[in-house]
């Protein structure tokens, strides 16, 4: 983190590509637009089967840079047990201590609802932290801190979306920001196991998805997040 840790998004992951795969395009868009942006991942991935710890960290040092962020951090929580009983204390005071530190106006989420456990279990956690975050008397590190709202985007499965983001200028930095996680896309070597994500399938989904959202709104990609409050308009006119 830069020696200024204030940042207007707020970013989570639970592991260090998710961000990217779901949030890619809006997260460089804000940065085109002059917001400053900052990225959590929970957990280092190491039950991945594809890329060790330390070339994952890499991998997302590289596609932060390629995204313009502020900064990356990863909280280190383990993976596959985020919300287990023993760490969940621990992660959401992790979290909110974060939030606290860093006082974004905007939180953004994976989605509540997801086939990855560690994704809907990550949902869950970090909603309570956002929570916590803004009660004075909670016991964590740094001045409590609400912010505006808090945003849910998709990494697997969609739903509509509560709003959709014209991501077209920036979608060739998604593209390779993706890319440089070559370790569970495209891994090398003899001890390489084919996933879900090595299959040349899973990108073209990807791309598929966000041009679906993009031609809902007249555009060439997009990428679409999920508010619980009601959106607030000031008349019915569009």
């Amino acid at each position: 983190m830069t020696k200024d840790d204030k940042v207007d998004v707020l970013a989570f992951g639970p592991h260090p590509d998710d961000i990217e795969i779901g949030l890619g395009g809006a997260v460089a868009t804000h940065v085109d637009l002059g917001y400053r942006v900052g990225l959590c991942d929970l957990t280092r991935g190491e039950l991945g089967s594809n890329g060790t710890v330390e070339e994952r960290a890499g991998e997302a040092k590289a596609a932060a840079e390629v995204l313009g962020v502020e900064w990356r951090i990863n909280l280190k929580w383990p993976d596959g047990e985020i919300a287990a009983p023993n760490y969940s204390s621990a992660q959401i005071r992790s979290a909110a201590e974060l939030i606290r530190r860093s006082r974004p106006s905007v939180v953004v989420l994976p989605y509540w609802r997801d086939r990855h456990p560690d994704h809907e279990a990550a949902s869950r956690v970090l909603s309570e932290a956002v929570f916590r975050a803004g009660l004075s008397r909670y016991s964590a590190d740094g001045a409590f801190w609400k912010s505006d709202w808090t945003c849910y985007y998709f990494i697997n499965d969609v739903v509509d979306a509560s709003f959709i983001i014209d991501v077209s200028r920036a979608y060739d930095r998604k593209r390779q920001a993706l890319a440089c996680h070559r370790s569970q896309f495209d891994p090398s070597g003899s001890e390489a196991v084919e996933t879900r994500l090595t299959d040349s399938s899973f990108r073209k989904m990807i791309e598929a998805r966000d041009a679906h959202l993009g031609a809902r709104i007249g555009v060439e990609h997009a990428e679409g997040l999920v508010v619980k409050e009601p959106l607030v308009r000031p008349t019915l006119l569009k």
